[in-house]
């Protein structure tokens, strides 16, 4: 039976280096965006990292267990499907995908009491499906990186 994903990407050992790769994989996401919806990305991620010293980095650390929570059920069937590359697999349910990732960040955005925040996170989630989906064959690598098969 192969490992789940809270098995491989939260254990203490591992937890450093995926935070630092998800932080890594944001910024390069961002910076690659272009466009008018790539300046409002561009503009709500420098929005969250000057917003607070250390923001981006402990929001990443508190959404991580979440998000490893809703690509669960795709690993493992990704695992039981024999499929190669965990990156393609996503994309071929990059809708599906999306949107659990993104009712991650939805149900923080509905408890969060940072304006600031809110209005930036407003301002790209209309789009933010499909640069989410954009992302998932780096997803899917960074996953490998740590599972290898």
């Amino acid at each position: 039976m192969a490992a789940t994903l809270q098995e491989i990407l939260l254990t203490p050992d591992a937890w450093p280096d995926v935070i630092a790769d998800c932080q890594q994989l944001i910024q390069q996401e961002v910076a690659g965006k272009s466009g008018i919806s790539g300046t409002a990305v561009k503009l709500a991620y420098k929005t969250a990292n000057t917003f607070a010293s250390g923001y981006i980095q402990s929001t990443v650390e508190s959404l991580l267990p979440d998000m490893v929570t809703e690509l669960e059920p795709y690993w493992a069937d990704f695992n039981a499907s024999g499929a190669s590359g965990f990156g393609d697999y996503l994309v071929k349910r990059g809708d599906e995908v999306s949107e659990a990732l993104l009712s991650v960040t939805d149900a923080r955005a509905k408890v969060s009491e940072r304006p600031t925040i809110l209005k930036a996170y407003g301002a790209v989630r209309g789009g933010a499906a499909k640069h989410i989906v954009a992302a998932l064959p780096n997803v899917g690598a960074l996953v490998e990186k740590y599972a290898p098969r």
